[in-house]
């Protein structure tokens, strides 16, 4: 894995803290009345998928159980449809997908840095 791609999913892990930091103690109600925490929240999930570009097709493959073309196609989604983004969707992407996505990716760097 090259050094880049190494840096992409430390930053991709700190999006996601971000994105649980941003959120914390909040329930639906409280997130979804809070523009300034739903912008932030939506902009750390958006550097996720930006940050895909900087992993090469092959160590997609290699670690195919990240979905990248999701993480790619929701920050399209962001960026390209801002205003027509679901906060009910952004939540439960908070709420089920996060945190599964994390483990996926402290294992991935775990196993490169085995390598080392």
């Amino acid at each position: 894995m090259k050094n880049k791609e190494f840096i992409s999913l430390k930053k991709m892990l700190d999006y996601i803290d971000k994105a649980f930091k941003y959120t914390k103690d909040c329930t639906y109600d409280t997130f979804s009345r809070n523009e300034e925490k739903i912008d932030a929240t939506i902009f750390a999930i958006s550097q996720i998928g930006e940050l895909v570009k900087n992993i090469d097709k092959e160590t997609q493959a290699k670690y195919s159980t990240i979905e990248w073309n999701i993480l790619k196609g929701l920050r399209n989604k962001i960026v390209h449809d801002y205003e027509g983004i679901n906060v009910n969707i952004i939540w439960d992407i908070i709420q089920n997908d996060l945190n599964p996505l994390k483990n996926k990716i402290e294992n991935v760097l775990n196993e490169e840095r085995k390598k080392v």
